[in-house]
């Protein structure tokens, strides 16, 4: 039982740390924040699909890219939300046809985003504007590049970096 949770939580992590790299890189091109974004870490919300340990991974990976990009306490709290509720979206539609898996977190972030610009950041541009520029980078890096990376973890040999048997090892006895 013990390395199961050690499994999920290693999964967490290398997922949160990887959300991490993929954002601060895409920032310094300057397409992680703003009305304008596409988070090529957001691919990465196609994951629960393979492994529930993704949905804490990516709401902490993308807790820490928000802080580290400078966002404001609200994008932090309600863009986490958006990831949070996108990720258990995916796990959720695990089991229907996988042009679904993107659906959740596209929806979420255009519904939360343009309210986050709008009232945390206060961007003149209308709402319905920031709606579908958001929708446009999600569409981006859920649908496709998410749908890219299904495909390529989709694989017998893939799958096992997921679903891998937990050997449980002895445990010393004392003498």
């Amino acid at each position: 039982m013990r390395n199961k949770k050690v499994l999920f939580i290693t999964q967490g992590a290398v997922i949160a740390a990887i959300y991490v790299v993929l954002t601060y890189i895409v920032s310094l091109l300057g397409l992680t924040n703003g009305v304008i974004q596409v988070r090529l870490s957001e691919a990465l919300t196609i994951l629960p699909v393979f492994t529930p340990a993704a949905i804490p991974g990516l709401v902490v990976g993308c807790v820490i890219s928000n802080i580290l990009t400078g966002a404001v306490i609200w994008d932090v709290i309600f863009g986490s939300l958006a990831t949070l509720i996108g990720a258990v979206g995916t796990y959720l539609l695990r089991k229907h046809h996988r042009i679904l898996y993107p659906l959740p977190p596209i929806i979420a972030n255009t519904v939360i985003v343009p309210l986050v610009l709008t009232y945390a950041y206060g961007v003149p541009d209308a709402l319905w504007f920031s709606a579908l520029t958001v929708c446009a980078g999600e569409v981006i890096s859920c649908g496709v590049l998410g749908l890219l990376l299904y495909h390529g973890l989709d694989n017998k040999y893939c799958r096992r970096l997921f679903t891998a048997k937990v050997k449980q090892t002895k445990q010393f006895e004392p003498l």
